[in-house]
């Protein structure tokens, strides 16, 4: 494979995440607007919102089956393009009925594309014999910061859904679809540093080995829905923030995911996997110590912005342990723990809104802290410590391609 070739996968992919995140945060952050549209009623909100993420892991699971016969780069050629549809889709309807197909469609498609992007974004890894998966999360954090602006002004100037959606769609659907002409899959190999006995027993995945990282991958995700949901809840509420204040935490915790994920390939080359999980787990938990003590609402800022700097490197790490651990059967392996991010968005903010209403959201807090901390004990499911992807322990048949 030509270095020019495994460039322009790379870039393609990067393209990808980065349209993946705008698309993602117009959906996530024109909520309210699309139960003002549909009417959709508090009660029914709830199961609305917890079929996307069912869907996505349902996709996710038949992934694995479609890209043993298709590859990976077909997936995601035509399920990005979907994902832009569909949200086309919410914002144009006006019955109940036609905002349930559309959320289905949605979640179905997205499932697809989370899975195949990060199969691909592995395989790439795995080729250029160094951390790159990191890099290609930072442009889905950049994507999300862009897609939450376009959704701030579209409700600034009061826009309806589908006046919102459609120059975004317009304008990324063509390159998307330009894109994918390039995408690309490193050929499956050795382990990235080191060999691993789930390579060994027949190249499939052993649930056994895998189920480690699952753990890591739910907890994390249980920390960020946690952000995503009650950090301006939290900082109105408890904190006794104002209402425009308490839309910052969120975009200081994206901005700061965006700046720790643009360096954490850096910190996995010089210091491997293993460290740079370890103390991103530790950062996560220093976070919502601080948050859960936070005597006000800039403390509360604060320790939702340090939140951001240690989450962002555990789940692009955990990916890429799961295609180290099984390098023969990388694309199974991410598809199973690719369900287990479902899993995380759909058990987090339950669960902290239930302790917030019977206990207390101080204390709500201590749970995704405690359960961000255990990743510290599985860190070592992260490879060696001489899994660095780069310097003294790159591959010699390894080229570098920029």
């Amino acid at each position: 494979m030509t270095d020019a070739r495994l460039r322009r996968g790379r870039g393609s992919l990067a393209v990808g995440f980065f349209v993946q995140g705008v698309t993602f945060a117009l959906l996530v952050t024109r909520i309210p607007a699309i139960q003002d549209r549909y009417g959709i009623s508090d009660g029914l909100l709830p199961l609305f919102l917890a079929a996307v993420p069912v869907l996505a892991g349902v996709a996710s699971v038949l992934t694995e089956k479609l890209v043993a016969r298709v590859g990976p780069a077909v997936v995601l050629r035509w399920a990005q393009p979907v994902v832009l549809l569909a949200l086309l889709g919410v914002g144009a309807g006006s019955q109940l009925w036609q905002a349930a197909v559309a959320l289905g469609v949605f979640g179905l498609a997205v499932g697809a594309l989370d899975a195949s992007m990060n199969m691909l974004g592995v395989s790439l890894q795995r080729a250029y014999g160094r951390s790159i998966m990191l890099g290609f999360h930072a442009t889905y954090s950049l994507g999300g910061i862009v897609g939450a602006s376009l959704a701030w002004v579209g409700a600034h100037w009061h826009l309806s859904l589908f006046v919102s959606y459609l120059p975004v769609v317009a304008a990324l659907l063509p390159v998307v679809l330009v894109g994918s002409r390039w995408y690309v899959a490193g050929e499956p190999g050795p382990a990235d540093g080191e060999p691993e006995e789930g390579a060994a027993a027949g190249g499939g995945v052993v649930f056994r080995m895998l189920l480690p990282l699952c753990l890591v991958m739910t907890f994390a995700y249980i920390g960020d829905s946690t952000v995503s949901n009650w950090s301006a809840k939290y900082l109105q509420d408890v904190l006794g923030s104002s209402e425009e204040l308490a839309t910052v935490p969120y975009n200081a915790y994206m901005v700061t995911t965006l700046l720790g994920r643009a360096v954490g390939d850096f910190g996995v080359r010089r210091f491997g996997a293993v460290l740079v999980v370890r103390c991103g787990a530790v950062l996560a938990a220093l976070g919502f110590a601080v948050v859960a003590v936070a005597p006000g609402p800039w403390a509360g800022m604060a320790g939702f912005t340090v939140l951001g700097l240690g989450l962002s490197v555990i789940v692009p790490q955990t990916f890429a342990a799961a295609g180290r651990m099984f390098p023969a059967a990388s694309d199974a392996a991410v598809a199973r723990l690719n369900v287990f991010n479902y899993v995380g968005f759909l058990v987090g903010s339950p669960l902290v809104g239930a302790l917030g209403d019977a206990w207390s959201y101080r204390g709500a807090m201590l749970v995704p802290l405690v359960l961000v901390l255990v990743t510290v004990v599985y860190a070592t499911s992260f490879g060696s410590e001489k899994a660095r992807y780069g310097g003294s322990h790159e591959r010699s048949r390894t080229v570098d391609v920029g």
